[in-house]
């Protein structure tokens, strides 16, 4: 896997080396000193993965990894000193394209191996969402749909803050279906996330707990690294089944529990993100009746997850992120 290093500062480049260096399989493509730079390289020489630090001169964090998944797209994890304190930044790259974050590891000692080996445990998650690009799941047969409460199914992967503030803001206030989200964002930032989607909307936003029931005008996020699923026709619970998925949370494993347990009306929706996932989920949403949505190519930070949903033909509109609020609340009077 070929790496990219963005950073300014000459002991956290040397501490990421040291940390790449335990991985035979692991070669570092080039160092960026600012983001500038990072985007020049990417767009000259594109990695597997960036390194990409937040507070850096000329061009931060944020805006380098907007423009190079404008220019050279790629998968990007956040690489900063202290995650937590800087949880704003880390939602705005993850905003604009960024999978995940990890602190930088130590230069040495302790804290440098435990450092070291939580920063390869995320380039390996990504590594394997990279690999299951162009793979697929088995889709899963669903029942029979009944009449029941409304439940808006919403997945998103890179570039899914942003898109999901944009959409959930333009709801109104009065919004009278549930919303479940499962976004690829770790454990770690989904409180922080759901309080920050929650400033953004006039509807509340939480994350969703083993057990919870939708409500009417709520938002609930997806919260653990395990999938989070209708466990029955009303309750949400998580599971680690299936275990050898990439994607944790799964969108797909969603999506097909909606299609299979959930009783009343249901919109699937997907938006922009790496990958395949929740593609296959949305045509059996589809093909069970529900109204589907895949955010279209222009509006997308990485057109990935809603391409492969067209591909297959899983949404029946495919609309820029703009029109997706009006159209959700369009298809649900009509369903109603």
């Amino acid at each position: 896997m070929r790496i990219g290093i963005v950073n300014d500062v000459s002991l956290a480049v040397e501490a990421l080396r040291r940390a790449l260096t335990a991985r035979p399989d692991f070669e570092i493509a080039w160092v960026a000193h600012d983001g500038t730079q990072a985007v020049d390289y990417c767009v000259a020489q594109t990695p597997d993965v960036v390194l990409m630090d937040l507070v850096m001169p000329n061009l931060d964090g944020v805006e380098a990894t907007r423009r190079i998944m404008a220019r050279a797209p790629c998968a990007i994890l956040v690489v900063t000193v202290d995650v937590g304190a800087n949880a704003w930044r880390v939602y705005e790259a993850m905003g604009a394209g960024a999978l995940d974050a990890v602190d930088t590891p130590a230069l040495a000692g302790a804290d440098a191996r435990r450092g070291a080996a939580a920063l390869i445990a995320k380039i390996d998650q990504i590594g394997a969402r990279i690999a299951a690009a162009n793979g697929a799941l088995a889709a899963r047969v669903a029942p029979r749909v009944t009449k029941g409460g409304a439940l808006v199914a919403i997945g998103a992967s890179a570039g899914g803050p942003a898109a999901l503030a944009t959409l959930l803001g333009a709801l109104p206030a009065d919004f009278a279906a549930s919303i479940v989200i499962v976004q690829h964002v770790d454990r770690a930032f989904a409180e922080g996330m759901a309080q920050w989607l929650d400033a953004q909307t006039k509807l509340p936003v939480r994350i969703a707990r083993e057990g919870d029931t939708p409500v009417p005008g709520t938002v609930l996020l997806a919260a653990t690294n395990d999938h989070l699923h209708f466990a029955d026709a009303t309750r949400l619970g998580y599971t680690a089944d299936p275990v050898d998925l990439p994607y944790r949370p799964s969108v797909d494993v969603f999506f097909q529990s909606v299609a299979e347990r959930w009783t009343g009306r249901a919109l699937g929706v997907l938006l922009t993100g790496m990958g395949r996932d929740g593609a296959i989920g949305l045509k059996t949403m589809r093909a069970k009746g529900y109204h589907t949505i895949a955010q279209d190519e222009a509006t997308c930070a990485v057109y990935g997850m809603p391409k492969a949903a067209a591909a297959l033909n899983a949404a029946v509109e495919i609309l820029p992120l703009p029109r997706i609020a009006p159209a959700i609340t369009a298809a649900l009077r009509t369903a109603g």
